[in-house]
This record gives C-alpha cells, sequence and structure tokens, in this order.
C-alpha cells in the first residue's frame, strides 16, 4: 500500500505466506529528501555521461586521426615520390578537408598522367605505323627491279641501266628517311649543339635559292625575296641548321605548287627578331588539317607526297630546329590559294 501526502511519501508492504500475513514492512521519508537524492543521481549520471563522452571524443578522434595521417602520408609519398621524407602535420588543421582536396587533386593529376599516357601510345602505335609504310614502299620497289634483273633483265640493255638507277633512287629514300628520323631523334634529346653564328639573312636565303635551282626551274616556279626593310640586320642562328629549314621549306613550296607557280621569300624587321615568310600559291591545305603539319609523316596529299620522294619528316624538322633556337614558327593556308609558314630568327646585337 502506498500514502502520499504533500510533504510525506509512505510505502507499506505486506508479506503474505498461505494465506496468512508473515509480516509488513512500513517506508516513510519526506518529499523534499527524496528529490534530493534524485537530484545527486541525475547529476552524477550527466557528469559521468559528460566525461565518457569526452573520452570517447578523444579516442575515436586519435583513431581516426593517426588512420587519416597514414593515408595523406602515403599519398603524399606516391605524389613526390619520396619514400623516406617524414611529413609532420598540424593537429589543428582540418585535416579531413585537407585531405580530400589532396585526393582530388591527386586523381585529376593521374587522370591527366593516363590521358597523357594514352595519347602517348595512339602517338607511338601511329608512328610505328608510319615508319613502316614509308619504308616498306621503297623495299618493295628494290626487290621488284633486282628481281627483274636477277631474271635475265640485267642483260636486257633496254632496262638494266633504268632499274639501277631506280633502286638507287629508293635507297637514297630510305637513307634519307633514316637521316631524318635521327636527326629528329637527335634534335628531341638535346644532343646536338647549335653552333650560333652571325650572318645575313638575305644572302643566305639567296644561297639556298640558288641551290635548288635545277628543282624549281623544271617545274617553271618562281622564287622572289622581299625585304620589308631599308637597314640592313644579321641574324643569330645555327647556318647549317637553318639551311635545312630554309632548303625544306623551299622544297615543300615547290612541290605543293602548280607549274608555273610563285614563291614568295619575304622578311620583316620585329622587335628583337626577324620574321620569315615563305609563301606559295599552291593547292593549300584544309582548315582541319592545319594543327596537324608538324607532325612525323603527316601529309595532306600522300599522291605528290610519294611523288616527291620526301621523307614525310621536313616540317617535323623544321619545327624542332626553330623550338631549339628557341623562336617560333606556325602555318596559315587557304585551300586552293595556297600556304604560308612564318618563323623567326633572332637578331645579332
Amino acid at each position: 500500500m502506498t500514502n502520499y501526502s504533500a510533504n510525506n511519501l509512505s510505502l507499506l508492504y505486506s508479506a503474505i505466506i498461505g494465506g496468512s500475513v508473515f509480516g509488513t514492512l512500513f517506508i516513510s521519508s519526506f518529499i523534499f529528501s527524496l528529490d534530493l537524492n534524485i537530484g545527486i543521481i541525475l547529476a552524477t549520471s550527466f557528469v559521468c555521461m559528460l566525461v565518457s563522452f569526452f573520452i570517447l571524443r578523444y579516442l575515436l578522434f586519435n583513431y581516426l586521426y593517426n588512420r587519416i595521417r597514414l593515408i595523406y602520408k602515403t599519398i603524399n609519398k606516391r605524389k613526390t615520390g619520396k619514400t623516406g621524407h617524414a611529413i609532420s602535420l598540424d593537429h589543428n588543421l582540418d585535416l579531413i578537408s585537407k585531405v580530400e582536396d589532396d585526393v582530388s587533386k591527386w586523381a585529376d593529376e593521374q587522370e591527366k598522367e593516363m590521358n597523357r599516357m594514352r595519347e602517348m601510345n595512339n602517338y607511338r602505335k601511329e608512328f610505328v605505323g608510319n615508319v613502316s609504310h614509308e619504308l616498306k614502299t621503297p623495299i618493295f620497289n628494290i626487290q621488284g627491279y633486282t628481281l627483274t634483273l636477277l631474271e635475265g633483265g640485267l642483260e636486257d640493255e633496254s632496262i638494266n641501266k633504268k632499274y639501277l638507277k631506280k633502286i638507287e633512287k629508293n635507297i637514297n629514300r630510305m637513307t634519307t628517311i633514316v637521316n631524318d628520323l635521327d636527326l629528329i631523334t637527335r634534335l628531341e634529346s638535346g644532343q646536338l649543339k647549335l653552333r650560333l653564328e652571325s650572318f645575313s639573312p638575305i644572302v643566305f636565303c639567296n644561297e639556298i635559292i640558288e641551290s635548288l635551282e635545277e628543282i624549281y626551274l623544271a617545274k617553271s616556279v618562281k622564287i622572289d625575296v622581299i625585304k620589308h626593310y631599308e637597314k640592313s640586320f644579321f641574324v643569330n642562328a645555327d647556318r647549317e641548321f637553318m639551311r635545312q629549314v630554309f632548303t625544306n621549306l623551299f622544297i615543300n613550296a615547290i612541290h605543293y605548287n602548280d607549274e608555273n607557280g610563285n614563291i614568295k621569300a619575304e622578311f620583316f624587321e620585329m622587335d628583337k627578331s626577324i620574321l620569315v615568310e615563305i609563301t606559295d600559291d599552291g593547292i593549300g591545305i584544309p582548315e582541319e588539317d592545319l594543327p596537324r603539319v608538324f607532325e612525323r609523316f603527316y601529309r595532306v596529299d600522300k599522291s605528290r607526297s610519294l611523288n616527291s620522294g620526301g621523307s614525310g619528316l621536313g616540317l617535323a624538322i623544321v619545327k624542332h630546329i626553330i623550338d631549339a633556337h628557341e623562336q617560333t614558327v606556325n602555318v596559315r593556308s587557304t585551300l586552293g590559294l595556297g600556304t604560308t609558314i612564318a618563323f623567326t630568327m633572332s637578331k645579332s646585337e
């Protein structure tokens, strides 16, 4: 039985055994005493819970921090390539945000690297295919002419000398391809050092044109040299490498030009450079092909290129030589109207 009054709480419990009251327990307490005990219990429980929370938070934070720090160190080592480098982290740093940011950047870098590797792999496959194609044509030609001569053509005076000259021409083409590839490889690796000297670009250009006289006259092509400044200037460059630049550009302009076509070599004064523009009025280059004209073996008109006997590396060599001089080269063209290739040469001090 329970009896409750405003100031007192009484509890009466009776023990009944076999239907008879064996004993009675009477408990009586003032309300304020009971309230005080409950308050103490609640306060103690709250304090214990609060202490437990902070202890658990501390342990959990250290656990997560050490695990994330290990991940962060691993990522940092992978990024920098330094496996033995100790990393010190600020404990006040928002490590989760830092790791998230670094992981995101690292993932972007890895994606870029993967894309670059894919591009390099595609470029390698295309390059090997191009080399195979360029060498296969002269090899098959040599094989065919040689078999014809061995099967009796060598005794036939009407064809023996003619076929031997064709064999020589295809051998020369293969030699040109191999030499050009070797030159590009050495330029890219930095093995070739520039031997800079001062010379007149106008006089130099006229020397190159004179050496190509037989080629452009055979096609009735006219070449003009135009200087757009009064004062005489000298340039500072590797003479032999620049000879290859001018030669390759003029030969390209001749081969891709029409009969009785025109070529202009124009010179402009710039601040610290001389701008050279070589322009033809030939077949031109489609706009979609312009970004690739300086790639190895890239041909706009394959039929003309194969007939010319070129290696397909001429403009790629031009680009590498100009880059080695720390100058610029670019191309602009209109299909059916012609092409201009412009490059700069550094003025002599």
